[in-house]
């Protein structure tokens, strides 16, 4: 039951989220309920939802304080993903609409990604694929090693960092994470005072932590020089914890081994628009923006 009749409320959803989804609210009695499977611009988006009770999106869309303010029949904001900062929630708050996440949504579909990327960097998997395709034969071992033994070092111990510690675990590998609150650690992992510290002692770094203006450009040049020589890094996070700038440096004077980046500062609107990054080229590195849409198209929600 709702105060308000069913048949009047007008749903509507971006970003190809699951048709599930839309069974999910047409079994529940409500009929008028829309799906894109992209996102909206800000004008787009503002004559979009004039009309619209609920919402639902993914990380690329962002709802402004204009979008909010031309959208007075709007009561709620589910974001299906980990994070709400795409959402003005000031203005959120003053226009009386709820927002809403899924934190657990993708958690260990992104788990099983990190480990996957840890595996294709540590055995140069990329390098070897990419001779492969332009007819080199590269069949050697040198620079190839396996996960047992290595250390896994985790910044942002929270429902990802934790589904990665208990994988890698799995694997035979040592963990250690940084998280700015105090986490209660699972199994074997060990918790470091500093970033620094963990940089410096783990083979391979990945980050899963929130966009914040505390965790802009968390790693730069300052804090890449401490990272253990031949390592590897793993963004899968958000675009701008990390300089990519300074990343490329790094990777092209060798200092680091390898890195996966899923997440970028500026990303295009939509499929098939030009995709520029200073990380493009570059042996070993994985840019595998496809792996993103992989977990949302898996996601139960």
């Amino acid at each position: 039951m709702t105060s308000y009749p069913k048949d009047k409320i007008k749903i509507l959803f971006l970003e190809n989220i699951s048709d599930t989804a839309v069974k999910h609210f047409h079994a529940a009695g409500y009929v008028h309920v829309k799906k894109i499977n992209g996102a909206l611009s800000e004008s787009e988006l503002m004559d979009a939802v004039k009309d619209i009770h609920l919402l639902g999106i993914r990380s690329k869309t962002q709802v402004t304080k204009k979008i909010l303010e031309a959208a007075p029949k709007l009561q709620a904001i589910g974001c299906f993903c980990i994070g709400v900062n795409q959402v003005d929630l000031d203005a959120a708050t003053k226009n009386g609409v709820v927002v809403f996440n899924a934190p657990y949504s993708n958690t260990r579909s992104v788990a099983e990604l990190v480990i996957g990327a840890s595996i294709m960097l540590i055995r140069k998997i990329i390098d070897k694929n990419k001779a492969a395709h332009e007819g080199i034969w590269l069949k050697e071992a040198s620079g190839s090693y396996e996960l047992r033994g290595k250390t896994l070092g985790i910044i942002g111990y929270g429902n990802i960092g934790k589904q990665v510690s208990v994988l890698a675990e799995g694997l035979g590998m040592k963990v250690i994470f940084y998280d700015t609150e105090t986490k209660l650690p699972l199994g074997n992992a060990e918790d470091r005072k500093s970033l620094k510290e963990v940089v410096g002692k783990s083979d391979i770094v990945t980050l899963h932590v929130p966009e914040l203006a505390s965790t802009k450009n968390l790693i730069n040049k300052n804090i890449l020089k401490h990272f253990k020589p031949g390592s590897i890094l793993i963004n899968y996070a958000r675009g701008e914890v990390v300089d990519l700038d300074a990343l490329r440096k790094a990777l092209l004077d060798g200092h680091l081994s390898g890195a996966a980046v899923d997440v970028f500062p500026v990303e295009p609107e939509k499929n098939g628009d030009k995709f520029v990054s200073p990380l493009q080229g570059l042996g070993n590195v994985c840019l595998p923006r496809i792996l993103a849409a992989v977990h949302r198209k898996h996601s139960k929600i």
